[in-house]
C-alpha cells in the first residue's frame, strides 16, 4: 500500500488526512493493469481521457514511475492517425468496445504529459512522448470548424461528427494551451496550434450557439471556467447564475436536471473549477460534502439519488478518485497541478478578428 509520507502533499482538513490520502491511491494503483492501462475498474472499460485523469492524479500522489506507465501504455496503443479509440474492454488494447475516435479524449494526452513533465522535470520522458502529442492534436484539429469550436469525434469509418460539445471543447482548449507549453518546452513553435487554440478559446467565451445545447448537464456549466477559457468576473457570474440549479447543499452536484443525483466526479471537477476562479472557501465546502460517497477501501462510489437514499451506480471509479486528488492537490498548491489547471502560466494563443 502507498505509505503516507508519500501522500503528505494530499492532506486537506475535514477532506483527507494523510492516510485516507493514501488508501484512495492505492485504489487507484490497484485498478491499473500490469501494463500501465487504467480502467474505470477492473472489469469495466477504459477511456484515454479518464485513464489520463487517473494517471495525473498518480503524478499529484508521488506516483511518477506508475503515472509514466499510463502514458507509455497510451504511446504503445495510439492509432496511426493520431487518435485512440472511445473505450477499450478492462483495458485490453486489443478489445476495442467504442471504436469511436473522441477529439476530446485524444487531445487530453497533452495535459498529463505536461502535468507529468512539471511533476518530475523528465527530459527524456517529455521526448519520448512528444510525437504522441503532435500527432494526436493534428487528429484534433481536424476537426476544428469554421467557427473555431470542434467536432465531438469521428465515427469508426472516418466520418467527422462537426457537431461540438462545450465541455469536451473547453477539456480541448485546456489541451491546446499544454501542448503549446510542450512546444515551448522543446523550442518547436507550433503557430497553427497557437491560432487554433485562439479561435477555439473566442468560441466558447462568446458563441454557445456553435456547439450543441446540453445546458442540463453540470458539466457545460463548469467546464469553460475548468478548461480555462472563462475566468474573472465573466467566470463568477456564470457560477452565481447556475448554482442552486445545481448545487444540492450537503451533498454535492448533480449531474443532470432534473434528476436527483449528485456525483462524485462533477463535484470534485466544480470544485477545482472554483478554486482555479479564486474560490477556494466554496471548493472545500463542496469537497467536504462528497465525503458520503467514500468507501471503505478508499474510492469514492460514483453517485448518489438522494430522493431513494441510494448508491448508483454500484462502481467506485478511478477518475472519481483521480478527480477528487487533483482538486486537493490544486488546493494544497501542487505546482504542477496549479500550472496545468490554473492557467496563468499557460499560452493563451492568438486571438485573431477572423474567428468573429
Amino acid at each position: 500500500m502507498t505509505s503516507p509520507g508519500r501522500t503528505e502533499r494530499l492532506v486537506l482538513p475535514g477532506v483527507l488526512t494523510a492516510d485516507q490520502a493514501a488508501r484512495t491511491v492505492a485504489g487507484i494503483l490497484a485498478t491499473q493493469r500490469s501494463d500501465g492501462a487504467i480502467p474505470w475498474f477492473r472489469g469495466h472499460h477504459l477511456d484515454p481521457w479518464d485513464h489520463t485523469e487517473a494517471a495525473m492524479a498518480l503524478d499529484a500522489a508521488g506516483e511518477h514511475e506508475r503515472a509514466e506507465a499510463a502514458y507509455d501504455w497510451l504511446v504503445r496503443h495510439q492509432n496511426p492517425d493520431g487518435s485512440w479509440y472511445a473505450a477499450y474492454a478492462d483495458g485490453d488494447a486489443g478489445a476495442p468496445t467504442d471504436r469511436g475516435r473522441e477529439t476530446n479524449f485524444c487531445a487530453y494526452l497533452a495535459v498529463g504529459v505536461w502535468h507529468h513533465f512539471l511533476s518530475t522535470g523528465d527530459e527524456a520522458f517529455l521526448d519520448r512522448m512528444w510525437p504522441a502529442v503532435h500527432s494526436s492534436i493534428g487528429f484534433v484539429l481536424e476537426l476544428q470548424q469554421p467557427g473555431g469550436e470542434i467536432g465531438w469525434k469521428r465515427e469508426d469509418d472516418g466520418t467527422p461528427v462537426n457537431d461540438a460539445l462545450l465541455t469536451g471543447s473547453s477539456s480541448i482548449y485546456q489541451a491546446l494551451r499544454c501542448a503549446l507549453a510542450l512546444a515551448d518546452q522543446r523550442e518547436e513553435p507550433q503557430p497553427d496550434w497557437e491560432l487554433a487554440a485562439g479561435r477555439l478559446g473566442h468560441a466558447i467565451r462568446s458563441h454557445p450557439e456553435r456547439f450543441l445545447d446540453k445546458g442540463r448537464y453540470s458539466m457545460d456549466w463548469y467546464y469553460p471556467i475548468l478548461g480555462g477559457a472563462v475566468r474573472g468576473q465573466p467566470a463568477r457570474d456564470r457560477i452565481d447564475a447556475d448554482w442552486e440549479r445545481f448545487v444540492v447543499p450537503g451533498l454535492g452536484v448533480r449531474c443532470v436536471l432534473p434528476n436527483p443525483w449528485v456525483t462524485g466526479g462533477e463535484s470534485a471537477e466544480l470544485a477545482l473549477a472554483l478554486w482555479a476562479m479564486g474560490e477556494s472557501e466554496r471548493a472545500v465546502q463542496i469537497l467536504k460534502w462528497i465525503q458520503h460517497l467514500r468507501a471503505d477501501d478508499g474510492m469514492y462510489w460514483t453517485g448518489y439519488v438522494f430522493d431513494d437514499d441510494a448508491i448508483w451506480p454500484r462502481e467506485r471509479t478511478s477518475w472519481t478518485a483521480g478527480s477528487l486528488l487533483l482538486a486537493v492537490a490544486a488546493l494544497g498548491g501542487d505546482e504542477a497541478t496549479t500550472t496545468v489547471f490554473g492557467g496563468e502560466q499557460l499560452p493563451t494563443g492568438l486571438d485573431p478578428d477572423c474567428c468573429r
